[in-house]
């Protein structure tokens, strides 16, 4: 039986995650990657994000990331290895996420003792992931956790955030949601990402979202207008409250007093790298 409020680690999750993806949409990734030989923007992306990994094949990043187009991936993987090691490539993603956190936050946030004790939380929080069935969670649970406190919050942030996803992926096969289908009906709650955006990065085409959509509406998931129907919007809560159900462990183990205030401390820095301009406008919702 729980001991948290309902939600409770669904809400520290969405405040602490985007402290982890911020890097991903940061010019000082490119950067990075860019001065030991990789210059492609998904390569980057793909290489950064799989290095825990190893020096993997397209077959299981398609796997661990799920909503990517398999061609899109196969492009950049294994090939990307040959230019770079997964060791070069994870010591090039943590200097730029200490330089993204250094020029959106500033040194004075960084040294408060707001970010340590975030840090100490998150930490805490991460001695109840498990690695089983969690292959991204896992391979960044081998890494070792960096010693300033802002790349420590960021490295525990990371590990919740693929603890929660590789439990998400489990969900939606269980839901039978294919990448695509996945991707539409969460755009179709108003808080997953736009159309233009999906088709700008996952690799997909207009004509494969089209069939996608056609299938959801054809079960009930979707109206002729793309719009969630009652089957639909109970469906993806229902998804919601599964992945709930298998992230609770860190959050158990935090408890409620340390959930709320982690769930604090991210809000805050949250709103400091929106401030920040950390995230591009209009990547999120039905347009």
């Amino acid at each position: 039986m729980s001991t948290l409020p309902a939600r409770a680690g669904r809400r520290c999750h969405h405040a602490v995650n985007p402290f982890h993806s911020a890097v991903y949409f940061s010019s000082d990734l490119r950067e990075e990657l860019a001065a030991i030989g990789v210059t492609d923007a998904d390569a980057a992306y793909f290489a950064s994000r799989s290095a825990a990994l190893g020096a993997v094949g397209p077959g299981a990043v398609t796997a661990t990331f799920y909503n990517f187009r398999h061609d899109l991936i196969a492009r950049h993987l294994p090939a990307v290895w040959e230019t770079v090691t997964p060791a070069q490539v994870l010591d090039a993603r943590l200097r730029a996420a200490d330089r993204t956190l250094r020029r959106l936050l500033g040194e004075e946030a960084l040294a408060a003792p707001e970010m340590a004790e975030a840090a100490e939380l998150a930490l805490r929080a991460t001695e109840g992931c498990g690695r089983p069935g969690r292959p991204l969670y896992a391979a960044h649970a081998d890494l070792a956790v960096p010693a300033e406190p802002h790349l420590a919050y960021w490295h525990a942030a990371t590990l919740l955030r693929e603890h929660r996803g590789d439990g998400h992926l489990a969900a939606l096969l269980d839901a039978e949601l294919d990448p695509l289908e996945a991707l539409i009906s969460h755009t179709a709650t108003g808080f997953g990402m736009a159309p233009k955006w999906v088709l700008a990065t996952r690799g997909w085409t207009q004509e494969e979202w089209d069939a996608a959509g056609t299938r959801l509406v054809a079960r009930g998931v979707l109206d002729q207008e793309g719009a969630l129907t009652e089957q639909g919007s109970a469906l993806r809560a229902e998804l919601e409250e599964r992945t709930d159900r298998l992230d609770a462990g860190p959050y158990e183990h935090l408890g409620a007093e340390g959930t709320l205030r982690l769930t604090e401390l991210a809000k805050d820095l949250l709103g400091r790298l929106f401030a920040a301009g950390a995230f591009p406008e209009g990547m999120l919702g039905r347009g």
